[in-house]
């Protein structure tokens, strides 16, 4: 078994994924009730379709040169460098690291924008005439804004080393703040394509302002900052090396995520829209606890000490632990997402424009996505594991195949099954969260096992999970019995009445010993 660099950690933060967490619930909060909003004056119409569409497109950018990058390759060695005590070396390649995103993502901004009437050829064919149009207007708009949010994903990457977890996961809090301030302000004044074109420039005000409020406290944890192309530097060097490995990866998971939209685009109107809807929702379980574990973890797993066996053993400890934490969690979300995600939709979008038939296609979109959610948080953790042991590529692979699964699965499930079955191709975008799904496990399971062979056996969590998915049907069914007594309510009512005693059955059948520790 091979050697790692042995460095001296720092002290341990365990109330790390707990900050993240918080973080991130106030910044998913805030975006459920930026799409209630957008729900209320959009519902799925065209107008939707086409903000969703664009929105898609700049944050391309966002994702590829972001958050999961920046975590993957320059988090290891800016943390390294913390850790040893080299913060003057620490700040010259976070300097230089800034100097290359802000020159990099101006030139794609640039060529995104001028671009813009190709790409949306590319990612939603099935858009013509007045939608198609709308759409590139608002690709138009919103290309800067993602080129802020690069910026931004660099100030998190510095935060999250200096174990600043929760202004860095909390600041999208603003962004959606500023789209909720511009429809409100706007209102029903305007036309749906009007409002649309206020939603996206007030996303770009938002992105400005998600930037502007972490910096100072960079500029402060960072005093050897110095923006330079100070590309000479050794540790430039090895983030650089691990950049390509993983851009390629986001790349390739990004364009999975297109190929969703662009096959959601030959799909009925609503699709586009209603995929974005459900993702909205499902995406809170991944964030709140696959992310806030795997989030607070890369830093400590990156700074472990000692010989191989230990840094092997000591992984191996942490990632058993995350990945009950995540399992406790998670997998009642997956359980409410099938059982009871009409409940789940109604309550945060039913208004105005958005009808009780838009919560019901929502809820077999989350139905679906309810296939691989453990498997996409557990991912996520597995993926941070190599991504501590400087070993990108790894991940790289097997996220090749897991899009190249979702892509084949994803065509057959949501355009020619439908037709097959003789039921409306509107229910085909289900089918993509579906194919997903499946795609997701492949992956894990694949991940599971490259780990296994770097660091030794993991613990396997089939009996814990067994027990967890028992306690979380049981509850959903309770809360589903309970609703169907009841006489109609108002949805967030509704929602009360089905999913608290929902809660109330899990955490009593999972027994408090199995409840996860810190």
């Amino acid at each position: 078994m091979r050697s790692w660099e042995q460095v001296s950690p720092p002290k341990s933060r365990p109330r790390g994924a707990s900050l993240v967490a918080a973080g991130i619930f106030l910044s998913r909060i805030s975006g459920l009730v930026r799409d209630r909003v957008f729900a209320h004056y959009f519902g799925n119409s065209a107008a939707a379709d086409a903000f969703r569409a664009a929105l898609r497109i700049p944050n391309f950018l966002q994702n590829l040169f972001g958050e999961g990058v920046l975590s993957a390759s320059f988090i290891p060695v800016y943390a390294g460098l913390l850790a040893r005590g080299e913060k003057q070396e620490a700040g010259r390649v976070a300097g230089a690291v800034f100097a290359i995103l802000a020159v990099v993502s101006s030139v794609l901004v640039l060529l995104g924008v001028l671009a813009a009437p190709v790409l949306i050829d590319v990612i939603a064919p099935g858009f013509h005439g007045d939608k198609r149009e709308l759409t590139v207007q608002l690709v138009r708009i919103l290309f800067p804004g993602a080129g802020l949010l690069v910026m931004s994903a660099w100030c998190l990457g510095i935060l999250n080393s200096h174990r600043r977890f929760f202004l860095s996961y909390s600041v999208p809090v603003i962004w959606n703040a500023s789209i909720v301030g511009g429809l409100v302000f706007t209102g029903s004044a305007a036309t749906q394509a009007e409002l649309a074109v206020v939603a996206a420039w007030a996303s770009v005000v938002g992105s400005a302002g998600q930037f502007l409020v972490q910096l100072p406290v960079v500029i402060r944890l960072a005093p050897g900052l110095r923006i330079a192309f100070d590309l000479g530097l050794a540790s430039v060097r090895t983030v650089l090396k691990n950049f390509a490995p993983v851009f390629v990866s986001r790349g390739v998971v990004q364009l999975s995520a297109y190929i969703d939209s662009l096959l959601a685009s030959l799909l009925p109107d609503g699709a586009v829209s209603g995929l974005a809807y459900a993702q909205t929702i499902y995406l809170l379980p991944v964030s709140l606890f696959g992310m806030a574990v795997s989030a607070s973890e890369l830093p400590e797993m990156a700074s472990a000490t000692g010989s191989a066996d230990e840094v092997s053993a000591h992984l191996r400890k942490r990632l058993h632990s995350g990945l009950r934490r995540i399992s406790f969690f998670v997998i009642p979300s997956a359980a409410a997402f099938l059982v009871l995600g009409d409940t789940i939709a109604g309550a945060i979008y039913q208004s105005g424009k958005f009808t009780r038939a838009d919560a019901v296609y929502v809820w077999a979109i989350l139905a679906g996505s309810a296939v691989g959610l453990l498997a996409s948080t557990g991912g996520r953790l597995y993926a941070s594991a190599f991504y501590a042991l400087k070993d990108t590529r790894t991940p790289l692979r097997f996220a090749v195949l897991r899009v190249t699964a979702t892509t084949i699965l994803g065509y057959l499930c949501a355009i020619p099954l439908p037709a097959a079955l003789g039921i409306d191709p509107k229910w085909g975008v289900a089918g993509l969260t579906v194919s997903a799904g499946i795609s997701g496990w492949l992956e894990f399971v694949l991940l599971r096992r490259a780990l296994a062979d770097k660091l030794g056996p993991i613990p396997s969590l089939a009996g814990y999970s067994a027990r967890l998915w028992a306690a979380a049907l049981a509850g959903a069914a309770s809360g589903y019995v309970i609703r169907g007594t009841l006489p109609g309510m108002h949805p967030i009512l509704t929602a009360c009445v089905a999913l608290v005693p929902f809660a109330g059955v899990y955490l009593a059948l999972c027994g408090r010993e199995n409840w996860p520790q810190r």
